[in-house]
């Protein structure tokens, strides 16, 4: 991954993903999906807090080492920014979608997204940040994505809705994570659109038959 990219090592699961995410090794977009993913599912902030104990235990047993720059160092911790606090189980207001954390990051709810076409069935938001492409995707019940593979990591956080993969089912507050390893081909349920939000450092790369990547584009 370039060194704009989401992180140098490869993240493969929900675990390692949490782990960068209380290493603060995640860019602004990332940990954005992950704190929404927190809010929609409170429990699975167990496994955070299991983490950062362990953070806490490994530091204190730590051996004591001399400070390179100690001047320096100690200018940069009190000019940085104050951390941000980890999600609690705050109830969202009765017609919100979208978690706190993803409404203060992009600025509306999800009635107020300027959507674009992409696709038919498939709409988009996109913007840049922390070298990373941020989206919000709106897909039609029962409508199928082309098959696909990435050129970098792909984090996507479903909202609203679900999709069916070769992979399993991921519904709200589920997140799939994609790089070059995943060939998928992301199929919305039928019952009401599939809303969610992606971070990626990298594009995509058609695959499938022609046949198939046609009909797909088409919708």
């Amino acid at each position: 991954m370039t060194e704009t990219g989401m992180i140098h090592e490869q993240i493969d699961t929900i675990d390692a993903l949490m782990a960068h995410y209380i290493a603060g090794s995640l860019p602004e977009p990332a940990r954005v999906l992950v704190r929404s993913h927190l809010e929609m599912k409170p429990d699975n902030r167990s496994l955070v807090d299991s983490l950062e104990l362990l953070a806490g235990e490994a530091l204190e047993s730590a051996g004591e080492t001399a400070i390179a720059d100690r001047d320096r160092q100690l200018q940069a911790i009190f000019s940085s920014a104050a951390p941000v606090a980890a999600p609690q189980a705050a109830k969202r207001p009765d017609n919100a979608l979208f978690p706190q954390a993803l409404r203060d990051f992009v600025g509306f709810e999800v009635e107020d997204v300027p959507w674009r076409k992409r696709l038919p069935g498939f709409k988009e938001y996109c913007l840049e940040r922390d070298g990373c492409e941020v989206n919000l995707m709106w897909i039609r019940p029962g409508r199928a994505l082309p098959a696909h593979t990435h050129k970098g990591m792909e984090l996507i956080l479903i909202l609203d809705g679900a999709f069916n993969d070769e992979r399993g089912r991921f519904g709200p507050g589920d997140i799939s994570i994609a790089d070059e390893t995943v060939d998928h081909r992301p199929v919305a349920e039928k019952d009401r659109p599939c809303i969610a939000f992606a971070v990626s450092d990298g594009p995509v790369k058609l695959t499938g038959s022609l046949r198939q990547m046609i009909g797909d584009l088409i919708g």
